[in-house]
């Protein structure tokens, strides 16, 4: 293993997100509000980036991956960062949101508006 290797995050793509959810794992949405309420996989997790550190022991289920994503993948890069560090299971979707309904995964609305990535 490479010296750059070592420090690299664990990232799935959005194909295998979709199956390791169907098969349990669990999906973290770490965008904003406004971004959860125009769309968000059905059965996620919704923390928003800033407050990873402080709600994910209590609000995530344990003993499960967990599959951290946002729109495009920046914030969710280092919200699998401090999870990584908390010794959290957790992976960073590639692609974010965008790549997660590209792959055939659900987006739904608030309510029971259908939903879109913003």
């Amino acid at each position: 293993m490479g010296l750059f290797n070592r420090f690299r995050l664990p990232a799935v793509s959005a194909a295998d997100a979709v199956a390791l959810v169907s098969a349990g794992a669990t999906l973290l949405d770490v965008r904003e509000n406004s971004e959860w309420n125009a769309g968000h996989a059905p059965g996620a997790v919704h923390i928003p980036a800033g407050n990873v550190a402080a709600q994910a022991s209590r609000r995530l289920p344990k003993g499960r991956q967990v599959i951290v994503v946002c729109r495009s993948g920046s914030r969710a890069r280092g919200a699998t960062t401090t999870l990584r560090g908390m010794g959290v299971d957790a992976v960073n979707l590639k692609g974010g949101m965008r790549a997660w309904e590209a792959a055939g995964g659900r987006v739904v609305g608030k309510g029971t508006r259908p939903g879109i990535v913003a």
